[in-house]
């Protein structure tokens, strides 16, 4: 079937199955808040009907017959009968008429992107994909691909896997790279697909083949923890390096954005510091309208990247960085200049802007502003090149701890740009800017490593520098609409999400995806399935170093959630988080295994040891602790007052044998002949 009448019929049972969102549950969030909601799907779906009423028996091949009559009659009007001229006619009008069409399809899919790109609102975005509707309708293959995710992932509350599945088999079959990656996801989780590891090997190498990066980067995260094939890290290093070298590539060309990943497993997601409330927003805008200079400069930083689960809004940023800068603000000087250089729609390229405000900030000492001066002397932006002048200004802001700097500098010494190359001081300053997540300092210490210059070669740091850089991909944006999604209460298009994450490799995902599929509150697993899937999860969490991922997994041994129930395996969990990672809950878990002897043998000392070492690791553990030492004191005692009741009861019987029947009676004299002793000593 072709994929554009089957696009139609997806259509049709997307118009019958999109469930209606309740708007009481959603108009909380649908306030000035720059966040990812779901809103209501009324205009798609009236749209989508009017296409239908258009398109009675509508499809694209339908349309290119139709013209084809037409042309063929127009042709037999004028009287044309060499059929040789007919047929070329009629192939040049048919290339042309499908030109027509493509080129409007394509046209509607850029607009579509556009509007994407510059959305504020989810009303804009709806505004996108009613582009994308109509372009896919015309057979643009891109608008096709955004609308089987958005049948996927739910997005405006349109979940239909099964009509997704359906038309990603389709586009696979055009060779879609993004196609094959999404079927290579739904067949590793079995959602939708029947569950094939084999099939979702060969999807995804179909997929990164194409070009997908997401393929590419779940291939080289499988091949890193031998995931379904060969552990080899040489293999994972070449996938890795190919999705690196994109991210870098578009980090030299502008500042990514980074993104929060919110962990459902804390206990309060309301007063998570990853998502900036709206009610503390509102107090932040009041204070800074009231001149608070401090929260206008953090406001402005949030809007200018686009943090805290804050839209990027260079207007509102100009605007807070401009008040800061009045009341003498270094940062917001500093940063004022940072958005001439780089150029954006509230402040417009401009290199003598830049260095104007550069030069303010960097007067007082500013670091960015050092780095600035530091940047525009280096490319030469409206003062010549000269790399003696930037290496100052870079050092100046290195010393005071500025990553860009660093990273600078480091550089500088990679290339030798004006300066003898040095791989040793090239590392030196990597290495700082890396610990403070500078992303391209990251990317070259990976490359030093995978290459083996100024250090010595190590596939496996390497490696894991590389998944660092990828994971910082624009893909990573799915953490925020995946928590709007769960915080909005659509469980189904937030698992999907997450579990796609975590299948590239992301270790917040991992365990996100296991704590939603342990609630089975999903529609979209089999209840059975659940407690395995989720135990896969915690796993590969867990061999990542997520602390309470192991603890997890030993919880899930000790009661039989998703496996056989095993004490001893239970216990080697709980002995890794306790060890490794000193984790409170694990501490109090292997000394009520020690205290029963639960698959480990029973020491009641090393049990009082773990309770007392789990009260001091966590204040959260004082309470169970207490509780759980006062039962263990308790049944002690009263084992030991029991085995002396015994004891002397047994030694009572054996004193018939040795004193004779009348023991008791020479039990009294000795307590006699005492108590007069002691009166003696007493009178005398």
């Amino acid at each position: 079937m072709k994929p554009l009448s089957l696009l139609i019929e997806i259509l049709i049972i997307l118009g019958v199955t999109i469930k209606t969102i309740k708007a009481e549950e959603h108009s909380k969030r649908q306030k000035e808040r720059n966040v990812t909601t779901q809103v209501s799907v009324n205009e798609i779906k009236q749209y989508l009907s009017h296409i239908l009423e258009q398109r009675t028996s509508s499809s694209v091949i339908n349309k290119r017959e139709n013209l084809e009559k037409e042309n063929q009659r127009k042709i037999r009007i004028k009287g044309i009968q060499n059929k040789d001229i007919l047929k070329r006619n009629k192939n040049n009008l048919q290339k042309q008429a499908e030109k027509n069409f493509t080129d409007e399809g394509d046209q509607l899919f850029k607009m579509g992107i556009k509007v994407l790109q510059q959305s504020k609102s989810q009303k804009q975005k709806k505004e996108a994909y009613l582009l994308f509707a109509k372009a896919a309708d015309m057979g643009n293959l891109k608008a096709m691909e955004k609308m089987a995710d958005a049948l996927l992932f739910g997005n405006f509350g349109m979940q239909n896997i099964t009509a997704a599945i359906q038309l990603y088999e389709s586009l696979a079959k055009e060779g879609s790279c993004k196609a094959q990656n999404a079927l290579g996801f739904l067949s590793s989780y079995g959602i939708g697909m029947e569950y094939d590891q084999a099939k979702a090997l060969t999807y995804y190498t179909f997929g990164s083949a194409g070009g997908n990066m997401m393929s590419q980067m779940i291939l080289g995260y499988r091949y890193l923890s031998g995931i379904n094939v060969l552990q080899n890290c040489e293999v994972a290093l070449s996938y890795y390096k190919k999705v690196a070298d994109y991210i870098a590539d578009t980090f030299e060309k502008s500042e990514g954005v980074p993104v929060e990943k919110v962990r459902l497993t804390d206990e309060n997601l309301s007063s998570n510091s990853e998502i900036l409330d709206w009610d503390i927003y509102q107090y932040y805008k009041f204070l800074a309208e009231r001149g608070d200079v401090q929260i206008q400069v953090s406001l402005g930083q949030l809007h200018l990247i686009g943090r805290k689960g804050l839209d990027q809004d260079y207007y509102k940023a100009l605007h807070y960085f401009l008040k800061a800068a009045k009341a003498g603000s270094a940062n917001a000087m500093a940063f004022i200049g940072k958005m001439y250089l780089e150029g954006n729609a509230a402040a417009p390229q401009n290199n003598a802007t830049a260095f104007k405000y550069f030069s303010m900030a960097a007067s007082k000492g500013n670091a960015i502003g050092l780095h600035g001066l530091g940047l525009l002397y280096f490319y030469g932006k409206g003062v010549p090149v000269n790399y003696a002048e930037a290496l100052i200004y870079f050092q100046k802001a290195a010393e005071k701890g500025w990553p860009d700097a660093q990273f600078q500098l480091g550089f500088m010494y990679y290339s030798g740009s004006g300066i003898q190359k040095d791989y040793k001081l090239a590392f030196k300053y990597f290495y700082l800017a890396s610990q403070s997540g500078q992303p391209l300092a990251i990317y070259y210490l990976a490359k030093m490593y995978a290459t083996g210059t100024g250090v010595v070669r190590s596939c496996r740091t390497a490696v894991e520098l590389y998944k660092g850089v990828c994971e910082l991909g624009h893909w990573a944006e799915k953490f925020l609409t995946a928590y709007f999604a769960y915080k909005d209460g659509d469980i189904d298009s937030s698992l999907v999400q997450y579990a796609l994450l975590a299948e590239m490799g992301y270790e917040v995902a991992q365990s996100n995806s296991a704590f939603i599929l342990e609630s089975k509150k999903a529609n979209i697993f089999e209840k059975e399935k659940m407690y395995p899937m989720a135990l896969l999860l915690w796993n590969r969490a867990a061999i990542q170093g997520n602390a309470f991922a192991r603890v997890k997994i030993g919880d899930y041994h000790y009661y039989g959630y998703g496996t056989n129930k095993d004490y001893q395996t239970a216990a080697t969990h709980y002995s890794i988080a306790a060890d490794k990672y000193h984790n409170a809950q694990a501490m109090f878990n292997l000394a009520y295994m020690y205290e029963h002897g639960l698959g480990i043998a029973k020491d009641i000392h090393l049990a009082r040891r773990l309770y007392d070492m789990a009260a001091q690791r966590s204040p959260d553990a004082h309470i169970p602790v207490l509780f759980a030492l006062m039962k263990l004191e308790t049944t002690h005692l009263l084992r030991d007052i029991l085995f002396f009741n015994f004891t002397t009861r047994w030694n009572w019987l054996k004193s018939d044998n040795t004193v004779g029947p009348h023991w008791d009676l020479f039990v009294i004299s000795l307590i006699v002949a005492g108590l007069i002793l002691l009166l003696r000593n007493h009178h005398g």
